[in-house]
């Protein structure tokens, strides 16, 4: 399963594995959605993602945007790989106040 969502310990983990593109997106939606709508901290985990096309990472875009008007914590979840943690930068990333949860 290339996305999936799991709450935990007072917290929400959105998982993705492999390539996550425009064909994901609207699972992908959902999930960061039901994450920030359950108040708990959102942790998103990029470990087994390959590639995020420009959709996914607007959505991520968006989810911690949101995150951070509704004062719900979002982070990313562990170890992101380089070549993802260079799409995230090249997107703006940076930008953004998101702390890396290392496991």
């Amino acid at each position: 399963m290339p996305i999936g969502l799991e709450t935990k310990d007072e917290h929400s983990v959105v998982g993705l594995e492999g390539a996550i593109g425009i064909a994901q997106a609207a699972e992908l939606k959902q999930l960061l959605v039901q994450a920030l709508q359950s108040g708990f901290p959102v942790r998103v985990s990029l470990e087994s993602a390959t590639e995020l096309d420009v959709t996914a990472v607007e959505l991520l875009w968006a989810a911690e945007r949101e995150a951070r008007g509704s004062g719900v914590e979002f982070a990313l979840k562990g170890q992101v790989p380089q070549g993802l943690l260079t799409v995230l930068a090249e997107a703006g990333f940076e930008k953004f106040p998101i702390p890396v949860e290392v496991s």
